[in-house]
């Protein structure tokens, strides 16, 4: 089937949506997979995960964010040859990264682990680490490769096949956890890290498949990338082309570098710091952990992946603007990234906070400390939205200076507040753990700050339509959170049960649902925000499925 570009907002919503659903399929699978390996397993999945997502950052280096600006801008100026001879220099670059990542992330696992864990006893040993860590440094072998080939159609504006891949990588990955780890612990038999090194594995394997697709659909398409140039050619070098792919693909690696490193100060610190200086028992440090690390993010990823998808549609469309130099369309699409983010991300924040109780529950079950962890947890997801948006829009910007400095500041924030922030919280009374969230919190927003003020004075942004944005979409918040506040006298949210919980989380995300759409409608937020176009082509498709 041939290809088709799709528009802005177009792009954004086809990512956004493929992203939910790929996380949404992420999160339903926690539930028999917490079941199946619990908190202790949850920790070890985690400890795997988040040193593989430093090593997958340095491994991509950036570079399929890079590809997508890169095609973008050469395939806007019309230099067709030069954006496809880019595209075989940055695979060939990525898989010699990629096998030298594996092989230090391999050899070094005992190293890592010693970092994690050494000197605490009574969880997860040194040795489940490294078993852990060594199977999941397979994927990065896989992974570098697939995601630079969904940039290379992303920068044609081939949006679709990018969300469709991540569906298939999900479904793939999902039916590999959960049949994979119960089969080796409660059918085999096998101790728990053989059952966590099946279900990390699942990353390779859904990888593989997911790249097979988009390999398929670039080689069905290739009329629509191999376009005969009619203009002069520029002559570049493969030692130019890495060079201009390094420096566009820095400042993106150093975003998800960094927010890798703001989980991973947690995993070196948080567990140690619970136990040796609060008291904490491991197993409820470890519980913690597993709820920052792995089991809250996974819920926090549904809020996430909205500024991902966004993010996917954005970087092609805002370089092809400022390449044209229509500063105009750039200051619009700047302001509708942020207007989106804010209809979206922060609805779902407040109102995942807000059912938080039964939520929880039918994904985990009823936990001592898991509901109270995540309840203030859910607001990292949506300072990590404003955080990426408004980075990475300066970095399409080429403001690579300010990139690194935003970046910088955030993280010291985060190290050097992390630790007293914990002590600050227990002495009033509050639990420690808090502390180390608010750090996360306040290194994101103080680095989307930073941004969103220079990219106002550098490029003369107005941000007038988003401040009045902004403030009909918090009184649409503060509306719906009344009602499902209202809703408690009636509807208790703690109740027994999963299948009951279930229910009640399904009532108060209607009804909180409900009145945010129906207030944001009639005020006409959703139009000015998402285009009325945009918006009668969604609401025209309703009325068809209705009929």
């Amino acid at each position: 089937m041939k290809l088709k570009k799709n528009s802005f907002i177009q792009g954004a919503f086809i990512a956004t949506l493929g992203i939910v659903i790929s996380k949404i399929l992420g999160i339903i699978y926690v539930i028999p997979f917490y079941a199946i390996i619990g908190d202790q397993g949850g920790a070890l999945y985690g400890y795997a995960y988040n040193i593989y997502s430093i090593f997958l950052g340095i491994s991509q280096a950036g570079l399929p964010l890079a590809m997508s600006k890169l095609i973008s801008e050469y395939n806007t100026l019309g230099y067709y040859e030069t954006k496809e001879k880019i595209y075989k220099v940055g695979k060939t670059f990525l898989n010699i990264l990629g096998v030298i990542c594996f092989l230090i992330l391999f050899i070094f696992a005992p190293q890592i682990a010693d970092l994690i864990i050494g000197g605490v006893t009574d969880g997860n040993s040194p040795e489940d680490i490294v078993f852990v860590i060594r199977i999941i440094s397979t994927a990065i072998l896989v992974v570098p490769i697939l995601s630079v080939s969904r940039g290379y159609l992303q920068g044609h504006k081939f949006i679709t096949p990018t969300p469709v891949s991540q569906i298939i990588e999900q479904v793939v990955r999902v039916l590999i956890i959960v049949i994979g780890s119960y089969l080796m612990l409660r059918v085999f038999n096998f101790p728990l890290r053989t059952a966590v090194g099946c279900a990390v594995f699942a990353a390779t394997v859904g990888a593989i498949c997911s790249y097979l697709y988009i390999y398929v659909k670039i080689k069905k398409n290739k009329e629509q990338f191999n376009v005969k140039s009619i203009k002069k050619e520029p002559n570049l070098s493969t030692k130019k082309i890495l060079k201009m792919l390094i420096i566009y693909a820095i400042p993106f690696v150093m975003i998800d570098l960094f927010r890798s490193i703001y989980n991973s100060v947690d995993v070196i610190t948080l567990v140690k710091s619970l136990v040796n200086n609060f008291g904490y028992l491991t197993k409820d440090a470890e519980t913690v952990m597993s709820v920052i690390s792995t089991w809250g993010l996974k819920l926090n990823m549904i809020i996430i992946s909205v500024v991902s998808g966004i993010m996917t549609s954005l970087i092609p469309n805002l370089t092809s603007s400022f390449v044209s130099g229509d500063m105009k369309d750039v200051n619009k699409k700047i302001n509708q990234t942020l207007q989106i983010i804010l209809c979206i991300s922060l609805p779902m924040t407040i109102g995942l906070s807000f059912i938080t109780t039964p939520v929880w529950n039918v994904f985990y079950g009823m936990s001592t400390y898991g509901e109270i962890t995540y309840r203030y947890l859910v607001f990292v997801a949506f300072a990590t939205t404003l955080f990426t948006a408004t980075t990475t829009t300066m970095q399409l910007l080429k403001e690579y200076k300010m990139v690194f400095f935003t970046l910088i500041v955030g993280l010291l924030i985060k190290s050097t507040l992390n630790i007293p922030l914990m002590y600050l919280f227990n002495n009033l009374g509050i639990y420690p753990f808090y502390g180390a969230i608010t750090a996360t919190i306040l290194g994101f927003v103080t680095s989307a700050i930073i941004s969103t003020i220079h990219i106002k004075r550098k490029f003369n942004i107005n941000y007038k339509t988003t401040i009045s944005e902004a403030k009909n979409i918090i009184i649409a918040v503060t509306l719906m959170l009344a009602v499902m506040f209202a809703t408690t006298y009636i509807i208790p949210l703690k109740v027994e049960g999963r299948l009951l919980s279930f229910v009640i989380a399904v009532i108060y995300a209607l009804i909180g649902g409900s009145v945010y759409l129906i207030y944001t409608y009639k005020t006409k937020i959703l139009e000015n925000v998402f285009g009325k176009k945009f918006l009668n082509k969604i609401t025209s498709k309703l009325k068809i499925v209705k009929q």
